[in-house]
């Protein structure tokens, strides 16, 4: 069975309080970017390709093949081997043994950028996931998966569902929310900058957001910019003032919203323009190495 792999980004990212656990509670608007990437209508590809086949004459394990983008990390420490661990084990808990499905052979070709703060390595666990649950009968629910997602990352429940959702909590506490951004155009850039979580925590002030992004959905989309912002920006642009310049282009080729992903380092703009947005992407091209456009 094959997947294709999507991304997020955050549309809006509060950071509300310190929770006594030593984590943050953060308000914020998960949003799939790149399902159709491949496809007619979706030319230019913005995804990881999952490969995931039963393979019953194997009695341990699975086998683990990584393809495409390098990712600085031995296999047993990669997401999917440790989502497939999980799941299996979950499994066995559940039905007593393997001996009806067999075990797996594992491929990942890796394109999306890692590092980014657009979800990719949680993306890949989430894919895997369900698609081992598919290959065995469907016998976990979403919101079961859901909660062993959870335990591989905050984001990783976002795709299990994956569809437009308020995130609240440390991001495992979804609710769908109805975003149509049709008709516009989403422009991804990713400078050669790589930022910690523990860097981009370090200078956030937790505060009660501004704006309540669950009432995005009913805030034109021209407002965005006033309203809408990313905390962390705010803790990451000091030392990193090369991002906060290219927000700054991106606005100037006519973005209409332009923000950081996650806790960094891509930054995207909305597009309402066509040639803006192709006139945007020709040009950063030139200076960043990873520009990716898209028609919403």
């Amino acid at each position: 069975m094959i997947k294709f792999v999507n991304a997020k980004i955050n549309l809006g990212l509060n950071i509300v309080r310190k929770r006594e656990d030593g984590y943050h509670d953060l308000e914020t608007v998960f949003f799939p970017v790149g399902i159709e990437s491949g496809m007619p209508q979706q030319p230019e590809a913005f995804d990881d390709i999952l490969e995931v086949t039963i393979n019953k004459k194997r009695t341990s394990g699975c086998r683990f093949q990584l393809m495409g983008r390098r990712i600085d990390c031995p296999p047993e420490k990669n997401l999917v081997v440790k989502a497939t661990t999980l799941f299996l084990k979950a499994f066995i808990d559940r039905y007593g043994g393997l001996d009806e499905i067999g075990l797996f052979d594992i491929m990942l070709d890796k394109h999306l950028p890692d590092g980014a703060g657009l979800g990719g390595g949680s993306a890949d666990a989430s894919f895997a996931l369900v698609t081992l649950n598919e290959l065995t009968g469907g016998r976990f629910s979403q919101d079961e998966l859901a909660a062993m997602a959870l335990k591989l990352g905050a984001d990783c429940p976002f795709f299990i569902y994956n569809e437009p959702c308020f995130g609240e909590g440390v991001g495992e506490v979804l609710t769908p929310v109805d975003i149509d951004l049709k008709g516009n155009w989403l422009l991804i850039v990713k400078p050669d900058v790589y930022i910690s979580t523990k860097e981009a925590f370090a200078g956030i002030t937790p505060r009660q957001p501004g704006f309540d992004l669950r009432f995005l959905p009913h805030l034109p989309l021209e407002r965005w910019r006033e309203m809408v912002v990313n905390d962390f920006e705010e803790s990451v642009f000091p030392g990193h003032p090369e991002l906060g310049e290219l927000k700054d282009a991106i606005y100037a080729s006519g973005a209409v919203y332009a923000s950081m992903s996650g806790s960094g380092s891509s930054i995207y703009g909305i597009f309402t323009d066509g040639d803006a947005a192709r006139s945007a992407r020709d040009r950063l091209s030139s200076t960043y190495g990873g520009v990716w456009l898209f028609a919403l």
